[in-house]
């Protein structure tokens, strides 16, 4: 044994080497779970620490997942579409979030106008007021997102309705809600007030096609004006 390697290091490289075997030899036999630690030390004759050690390994490739209370088993961890979606903000950015929403909401503004009835657009009506006396970013957030979802609503899609909340859900991180709140200058708003006039109306007077474009223009404003704060970044970034 080399002088400057510990025990409990040999014992974890061979308790690695020998689960190899084992978890392969599981494997090909179809077998979906891995023996507990205890069995698994006393099959190799190492301590639980050198398997658990070795254990967080094969973890690490891919070869087996843990999960707390069940055990071990076999292959990678199966997929946790919630997991994913509670850390998409984290993989994405603003600029995304725009594409998607453009996809999406002018085609919920054209079924809206389609499908909704008297207290949909009522209620478009009581959050777009609501919107408008907002007095602070956490409040315009609030009622902002209330009214696109209102809208969304009112397409009467469940799937559509889940497509949108996923994407809202990932831009309502901290971060982005600032920089949506600085570009929120006098004239903006006043415009965004009138995009949002402008789509309801168009749902109420049952125009699918106005309401479709009158969302998107009032989207392809938003990109807009986040596409030149981040042109705006970017040079300052490269003129320093």
């Amino acid at each position: 044994m080399n002088e400057t390697e510990k025990p409990s290091q040999r014992n974890s490289s061979m308790a690695l080497e020998r689960l190899r075997i084992i978890v392969d030899q599981l494997t090909a036999e179809g077998a979906e779970q891995v023996p507990t630690e205890r069995e698994l030390s006393e099959t190799i004759g190492v301590g639980r620490r050198a398997v658990r050690r070795a254990l967080e390994v094969l973890e690490t490739e891919g070869k087996i997942w843990r999960r707390q209370g069940a055990g071990t088993f076999i292959g990678s961890e199966p997929a946790h579409p919630e997991k994913q979606i509670l850390s998409l903000h984290e993989n994405s950015n603003m600029l995304e979030v725009m594409e998607v929403r453009l996809q999406i909401e002018p085609v919920l503004a054209r079924l809206a106008a389609l499908r909704a009835n008297a207290a949909d657009i009522a209620a478009m009506r009581d959050v777009a007021d609501r919107l408008g006396k907002a007095e602070d970013m956490d409040g315009r957030e609030l009622w902002d997102s209330a009214l696109h979802r209102a809208i969304a609503r009112a397409a009467k899609n469940t799937l559509f309705l889940a497509l949108f909340d996923v994407v809202d859900r990932v831009r309502q991180d901290a971060a982005w809600r600032h920089v949506r709140e600085a570009l929120r200058t006098n004239d903006a708003m006043t415009l965004y007030k009138s995009q949002h006039v402008d789509i309801i109306k168009a749902i109420e007077s049952r125009d699918p096609i106005s309401a479709e474009k009158a969302m998107r223009s009032h989207l392809l404003a938003l990109q807009q004006r986040l596409l030149y704060q981040n042109a705006t970044e970017v040079a300052d970034v490269e003129g320093h």
